[in-house]
């Protein structure tokens, strides 16, 4: 029971299928105590799910969009933990559809950009400021998930390359501007996944399937892979690690050119 006796809030939840979900199993399993965060009705009913399953001492409101929806949430968290928390983790992105459909310079707008911006990255920021002070009270941490896309080209990902690029500069960013208070921040990079997030873009089924073909290990990740990376680095283990980016992707980070890319090249030639 790594975490006993430790606290979480859990953001992001939006099925059994989220990356979210397969965190908040794992911080149960070894005994964390969770508050877990939705953003409007027609989720609640799905975290209610999760909050029955891994004994969630609360299920609260909080929409990443509103700066009042944020703070009222973490008074809560507050009322009920005064005496501090041990981590928040932040499984939100999102951006408009019309956003992830075709050539990057031709679909991308303002108002899109903007959204991306808002809710998966600046969103990080803002629960970072209104959970300092409890985090603080017991050297907690930080973590957000992010993408191959934000440091490489991938087709109709689009805005939300741009978006991760800048949520993984806030890692670093809030990792020197809250070190000293013993609360450290990180990342983790997860491979593709079947995700209610990931079926809005384009071809994601022919991106799992290269994933799959060019990843060293030669298979796609799953989401407890990612939920127990992300135990690691919410848990003591980890005290050492701050403003890191952890690749869960079963090596895809680190290959240029496969050999069954090649092989394939050829057999069209």
């Amino acid at each position: 029971m790594l975490l006993q006796g430790q606290r979480f809030v859990v953001t992001g939840i939006a099925s059994k299928l989220s990356i979210a979900w397969a965190i908040a199993e794992a911080l149960h399993r070894e005994g964390a105590s969770l508050i877990l965060t939705y953003p409007n009705d027609k989720i609640k009913k799905r975290v209610d799910m999760a909050a029955e399953q891994f004994g969630a001492e609360m299920v609260l409101p909080c929409d990443v969009a509103s700066d009042e929806s944020i703070a009222a949430c973490f008074a809560e968290v507050e009322a009920h933990w005064g005496d501090g928390i041990n981590g928040v983790v932040h499984a939100i992105g999102f951006a408009p559809m019309d956003q992830l459909n075709g050539d990057f310079t031709e679909v991308t707008t303002r108002e899109g950009s903007q959204i991306a911006h808002d809710i998966s990255a600046y969103s990080f920021v803002a629960l970072a400021k209104a959970s300092r002070a409890l985090l603080a009270k017991r050297h907690g941490s930080l973590l957000t998930l992010t993408y191959e896309g934000s440091i490489s080209v991938l087709p109709n990902y689009n805005v939300m390359g741009m978006a991760k690029a800048s949520l993984e500069a806030s890692v670093r960013y809030l990792a020197s501007s809250l070190g000293a208070e013993g609360i450290r921040v990180n990342a983790i990079s997860a491979g593709p996944i079947r995700t209610l997030a990931a079926s809005g873009i384009q071809s994601f089924r022919k991106m799992l399937d290269m994933n799959e073909k060019i990843a060293p290990l030669q298979r796609n990740i799953t989401q407890m892979e990612v939920g127990n990376a992300a135990l690691f680095l919410l848990s003591p283990w980890a005290s050492g690690i701050t403003g890191e980016i952890l690749f869960v992707d079963a090596g895809f980070n680190t290959v240029g050119m496969s050999e069954k890319m090649l092989l394939a090249n050829e057999q069209d030639g």
